[in-house]
């Protein structure tokens, strides 16, 4: 029986599959055309899977050779006559469910190649006259990466003899990795790995430009998740609503691979198969709370970047607007984990997933520090009643709660914090029963738009600033139209007032506009 894979390479007998025929399809068009590129994305996003998909699609035509340098070890990058002999013997061991004869096979170890040189004219010789596909897997496993960047270099001056028909060299070939060549190397060097000499110089900037342009969306569209739903649904036969459960899948994870799959693995799994819009927020909340590799990596990475801590911490608690630069080293690293997506004319966090776990790792440790004031002392059974969530109530406490604390000379904090400060305060409240995600694309320095999902029930907040009662008359009416588009009959907004010696009286009261409810609190 098939199952959901999120450990590994997926195959088709084995496991469901999203059908990614259409990306293969570009993918065979550049192979086809002779091209050398790399397919850099982040951690989990399907990259092993895909090269082993092109490895099956080849035709006759190619002879495909397809490594990986996971495992092989720092001693392998230590020296050139190491290196060698590490790539001959992963190519022969590929090779034996290659499309070749033995001999050719037995041919790719040689024991005089021993450096580059000598590697060099190997590859002339066993490439002449076939069509020899290479595909390198983990590119970027390895700490000690110099001695391959001169292999990169290498390939680079035989792919522009070949184009030239004046050396024979790889038809084609296709590095995987999260890095791309050019940031392997600025890594190395940060890690005071890699210090590029006079006469590396040319190498370092510009190791890998004959790569053509990799612009295949990797992620999967909600017609793309459908396909594996409905390989699934002839095996179970659940009646699941196929459209809109990939739809809702896709809304959560914005067709980040492992996420995919992650949330169908726990439906099927772990929730007896409930294959509803509630199954899948059930699925999310468990996703939300579970330890895995890429939210390990997701942490760590920006943990070791402050640039980077600042600015995720920045577009989602502060609501500062990017707009990406490729300059940008720092937007260009978040872009490069996956954590950030290009949506034009801003960047965004690239799915809900990382959003909601971002912001509860941010209010988890808890950014107000030991020093700074707290609201706490609110019990989750003050605020749920028969497994009812009372968001009235909760805003009301909070409200309480924030005069009590802070004052004027708080103002400076609460202008960075405030948001932090109510995320925190939320957070453990709807811990284990809900969880809450920040609307991304309406968040800036005036306003935030929060939905909180417990149990069956949604909650629309929106935080703004004070900025006048037109201003406010205006919030009103944007929440409103954020209320009609999740068809809510009731929203909350709760406005941070930051002006020192002229702070409004504050309140907390319904209004009812247009045959709709608003809890209007007012800090």
């Amino acid at each position: 029986m098939k199952k959901f894979n999120v450990t590994g390479v997926c195959v088709p007998s084995k496991d469901y599959m999203v059908d990614i025929s259409g990306k293969l399809e570009k993918i065979m068009k550049l192979i086809d055309e002779g091209s050398y590129f790399t397919i850099n994305r982040a951690r989990q996003y399907g990259k092993t899977t895909t090269l082993s998909r092109i490895q099956k699609t080849l035709t006759a035509e190619y002879i495909c050779a397809r490594i990986s340098f996971q495992g092989t070890g720092d001693r392998s990058f230590e020296t050139e006559e190491a290196f060698c002999k590490m790539f001959m013997e992963l190519v022969y061991r590929t090779l034996q469910f290659a499309n070749v004869d033995d001999e050719y096979r037995e041919k790719w170890v040689d024991l005089s190649v021993t450096s580059f040189t000598t590697l060099d004219a190997h590859i002339t010789k066993m490439c002449k006259g076939k069509k020899v596909v290479l595909l390198i897997d983990e590119v970027d496993k390895t700490s000690h990466n110099r001695v391959f960047l001169h292999f990169i270099g290498m390939l680079r001056e035989k792919f522009l003899l070949y184009r030239e028909d004046m050396d024979y060299t790889f038809h084609s070939v296709i590095l995987a990795g999260v890095y791309d060549i050019k940031n392997i190397k600025l890594k190395m060097i940060e890690e005071g790995i890699y210090i590029p000499t006079a006469t590396e110089s040319k190498l370092y900037n510009s190791p890998w430009n004959i790569a053509a342009d990799f612009e295949i969306d990797m992620s999967f569209t909600p017609m793309e998740i459908s396909t594996m739903l409905s390989e699934y649904e002839s095996d179970h036969k659940t009646e699941m609503d196929i459209a809109a459960i990939s739809e809702e899948i896709y809304i959560y994870t914005s067709g980040y691979p492992f996420l995919v799959s992650r949330i169908c693995q726990h439906i099927d799994e772990k929730l007896d198969k409930d294959w509803t819009i509630n199954g899948v927020r059930e699925a999310v909340k468990i996703l939300l709370t579970e330890k895995n590799t890429l939210f390990d990596d997701l942490f760590k990475n920006l943990e070791n970047s402050k640039d980077l801590y600042n600015l995720i911490y920045d577009m989602l608690i502060v609501g500062e607007k990017r707009t990406f630069n490729a300059d940008n080293p720092t937007l260009s690293l978040a872009m490069m984990y996956g954590i950030i997506t290009n949506t034009k004319p801003h960047v965004s966090i690239s799915n809900r997933i990382f959003e909601i776990r971002i912001c509860n790792y941010l209010a988890s440790k808890d950014e107000l520090s030991s020093s700074k004031k707290k609201i706490s002392g609110v019990l989750q059974e003050d605020i749920v009643k028969d497994g009812k969530f009372d968001m009235e109530l909760c805003l009301s406490k909070f409200a309480g709660h924030y005069n009590e604390i802070f004052n004027n000379d708080d103002i400076e904090f609460l202008e960075r914090h405030g948001r932090l400060l109510f995320l925190s305060y939320l957070r453990p409240l709807i811990n284990g029963q809900g969880f809450y995600h920040i609307e991304s694309q309406f968040t800036d320095l005036r306003r935030m738009d929060i939905i909180v999902d417990f149990g069956r029930d949604q909650f629309i907040i929106e935080l703004k600033l004070w900025k006048g009662e037109k201003r406010h008359e205006e919030a009103h009416e944007q929440l409103l139209g954020y209320m009609e588009s999740k068809k809510a009959n009731e929203g909350y907004l709760l406005t941070f007032d930051f002006r020192k010696g002229k702070r409004k009286e504050r309140n907390a009261e319904w209004i009812e506009i247009d045959g709709k409810r608003i809890f209007d609190v007012l800090v």
